[in-house]
């Protein structure tokens, strides 16, 4: 994802303004808008980034050490790293972040291991890193316990050690886990990662699948779709049908799986996925599976949709495209997030407040389907 011709940071996920990035740089949020101190919800953010010094540097060395493969996720860590205001923002689980939600209104953050995570670094040392990832995360909770949830950081390339770091972050008291989408080009329908999808549904901790480049970067890249614009919804949306389409929920009905930004634009196509249902259901995949025994999934596409999958509203205060996902999904399928320090505007947050919905669902998207899917208490 290039800057700006200038090298500025405000080119960063097509999210950053002059005076947005020129506040950050002095540790205060964006200007404050009237949002309604007394609501009578509290305001869970599901999708709020972090990251912490040793998974810096270890990105860094690994791209600079000649050594690793052309990631283009792994490009676009290192990229973000080496912009101090942002890091100064992503490695605080203390008083700027806390200060920073007061001004915006935020009363809980649900904290993500931000992008591209774990799963870019050497490969022995992914589970390592997820491990003092999840250390971290769970000790910012326990600090912080009416403010903070934290999703669990996994390397997938590591199966077996992702289903023990999983089964580790659920006696810590973790509220589910995330993944930052590909990784190196895999994603979680193929075969060998079964174990992870069966040690979540056992566990009961819900998966939260966050964007990353892209792994066919260049044709992103050079018309500048590289990020929020193209490539991350655009990789999302692979991983996702490529788990609906694999039967994963039908092997696993109690799997939870939830993506952001009002789920990259799919629930507005399930007439179509279900319509065309037949291009991939019941047929082999060969590039996928080796050719194994083809797939028939035992419900329409849209049903899993509505049974297995969650969006969140990341970046996407629209009330028009939030209540057309109500209505299509289930008010109880749509949770409010604000994909901080990425995005973040008080002004946003206050028209979540005028949005035209009864006061139960604004109750739900706001904070109670949070606490259902997440398991969060307090």
């Amino acid at each position: 994802m290039p800057l700006l011709p200038d090298g500025s940071e405000k080119g960063l996920k097509g999210h950053f303004r002059e005076d947005f990035s020129h506040r950050t740089r002095v540790g205060m949020a964006p200007r404050a808008g009237h949002v309604d101190r007394g609501a009578p919800y509290k305001r869970i953010a599901t999708e709020e980034a972090w990251t912490f010094p040793a998974l810096v540097k270890a990105q860094l060395d690994y791209l600079e050490s000649g050594d690793a493969p052309d990631d283009p996720s792994l490009r676009m860590g290192v990229m973000f790293n080496k912009m101090p205001s942002l890091q100064e923002m992503l490695q605080d689980l203390g008083d700027l972040r806390l200060a920073h939600m007061d001004e915006l209104g935020i009363d809980r953050q649900l904290l993500l291991l931000t992008a591209p995570g774990v799963q870019v670094v050497r490969p022995s040392d992914g589970t390592a890193l997820a491990r003092e990832a999840n250390d971290i995360a769970a000790d910012a909770c326990r600090r912080h316990p009416t403010r903070f949830s934290a999703l669990a950081a996994f390397d997938p390339r590591d199966v077996a050690g992702s289903v023990k770091e999983l089964e580790r972050a659920a006696a810590l008291g973790l509220n589910g886990a995330v993944l930052n989408s590909h990784f190196q080009g895999h994603y979680l329908d193929e075969p060998a990662y079964r174990p992870i999808l069966e040690a979540l549904e056992a566990l009961d901790l819900a998966l939260y699948i966050h964007p990353t480049a892209p792994h066919s970067a260049p044709h992103y890249e050079k018309r500048g779709f590289f990020g929020a614009l193209g490539g991350f919804p655009h990789d999302v949306w692979l991983h996702t049908m490529g788990l609906v389409m694999s039967g994963a929920f039908d092997r696993h009905p109690k799997l939870r799986l939830v993506i952001g930004h009002l789920g990259e634009c799919m629930p507005l196509h399930l007439y179509r996925f279900d319509w065309m249902q037949g291009n991939a259901d019941g047929r082999a995949r060969p590039l996928i599976d080796g050719g194994g025994e083809p797939i028939k999934l035992n419900h329409p596409v849209s049903h899993y949709f509505r049974t297995n999958i969650w969006i969140t509203t990341s970046g996407c205060g629209w009330e028009d495209g939030i209540t057309f996902c109500q209505k299509v999904l289930g008010p109880d399928r749509v949770l409010y997030a604000m994909d901080y320090p990425y995005q973040q505007s008080s002004d946003e947050l206050a028209a979540y407040d005028r949005m035209a919905m009864s006061p139960e669902v604004k109750k739900m998207l706001m904070e109670n389907n949070a606490r259902a899917v997440f398991r969060i208490k307090g």
